[in-house]
């Protein structure tokens, strides 16, 4: 399962159907993980500019969170996006590879934090430092 803050301000077709969702398509086909095997989600259902993170924490959006990934179940969690780390019972306190795993409705799993495909697509040093990372956590 793929998590990240919000959709593209590009999207049109789905969630991730602008270029930062190329930008993940083409390290899942790297990585040799059909796109159809892959559940994409998003912490907000529509682009936002400047959103109020803690406000939406108030308003029980780390509940509805950890209720969505319960219901996909996912084997592994991948978050993309600094911002949401609270949202996700991660202390802002610690680094994001510090979040090493998803409490959620119903279980625990494996989870990695990211910086957001934004930064991503915009950096080949942390879109090499990501590749290293997720081969280290895929073992």
């Amino acid at each position: 399962m793929v998590l990240v803050a919000m959709p593209e301000e590009q999207d049109r077709d789905g969630l991730l159907s602008g270029p930062h969702g190329r930008l993940l398509a083409g390290f899942l086909r790297a990585a040799g993980l059909p796109g159809n095997r892959v559940y994409l989600a998003s912490a907000l259902a529509r682009h936002t500019l400047l959103p109020d993170w803690n406000e939406l924490a108030s308003e029980g959006l780390a509940k509805l969170i950890s209720h969505h990934v319960g219901l996909a179940m996912p084997k592994r969690l991948l978050i993309f996006g600094r911002n949401i780390l609270p949202l996700c019972g991660h202390d802002p306190a610690q680094p994001p590879a510090a979040l090493t795993f998803f409490n959620h409705d119903g279980g625990r799993v494996d989870a990695l934090a990211e910086a957001g495909l934004e930064r991503l697509l915009g950096n080949p040093q942390l879109r090499a430092g990501f590749w290293k990372r997720w081969l280290n956590w895929t073992g």
